[in-house]
């Protein structure tokens, strides 16, 4: 190999370094700022499950307090309809909270104390429906849709974490090929910082991005 075919190898295989470190460079920054921005939508995802998962609670204590009381309140009704005080089942029905005041009369059409297939109290009937207990239950589902997102968004905040240190590999041995003098050797470790850049740059575009 002559002095000029040996410089202008020289002169190439610099060229490619440099374009291969402020490519590579520009991508690493990329894969940091992606890294971040899937950490930052996990938080948020997590404090939005929390949130969910408190207001289901909340929701869930105040159906627990309804039912307490209309328990209590029919409860009363049975022991003064036992006692054949039909001036107090009657002011007791009148003054029944939704869901009992709609579920009452169908459990009373039923005629419970001689038809032995009607619903024990009104409360196992389907007109009897607390809004806050479906509404608790769909909290809960929206806490654990926010909890598995927040999974989710944490493993592409790692994979792009894997993507930076990939891409720091491709810087390593790009900046090594230039120190070296042997050609041939600079070539070899060009070529490997090459096929990582590529495969690493496959995975890139392959993920999800957040702007």
């Amino acid at each position: 190999m002559t002095d000029e075919s040996s410089h202008d190898s020289v002169d190439w295989l610099e060229l490619v370094a440099v374009v291969l470190l402020s490519v590579t460079a520009i991508l690493t920054a990329w894969t940091g700022f992606q890294s971040s921005k899937w950490g930052g939508a996990m938080s948020i995802s997590f404090a939005q499950a929390s949130t969910a998962r408190i207001e289901a609670a909340r929701l869930e204590g105040d159906a627990n307090r309804k039912q307490t009381v209309q328990v209590s309140l029919f409860t009363q009704w049975l022991q003064a309809y036992q006692a054949e005080d039909d001036t107090l089942t009657t002011f007791l029905e009148e003054r029944f909270p939704e869901p009992l005041a709609s579920a009452f009369p169908v459990w009373i059409a039923e005629r419970p104390l001689k038809n032995p297939a009607a619903a024990p109290t009104p409360f196992q009937l389907e007109e009897y429906a607390v809004p806050e207990l479906e509404q608790a239950r769909a909290a809960d589902a929206r806490a654990d849709a926010k909890y598995q997102e927040a999974l989710r968004n944490n493993q592409r905040g790692d994979n792009y974490t894997i993507l930076t240190v990939a891409f720091a590999s491709v810087l390593f041995f790009t900046a090594l090929a230039t120190r070296l003098r042997r050609p041939r050797t600079q070539w070899v470790l060009l070529a490997i910082a090459g096929v990582g850049f590529l495969a690493t740059t496959g995975f890139l575009l392959s993920f999800p991005k957040l702007i």
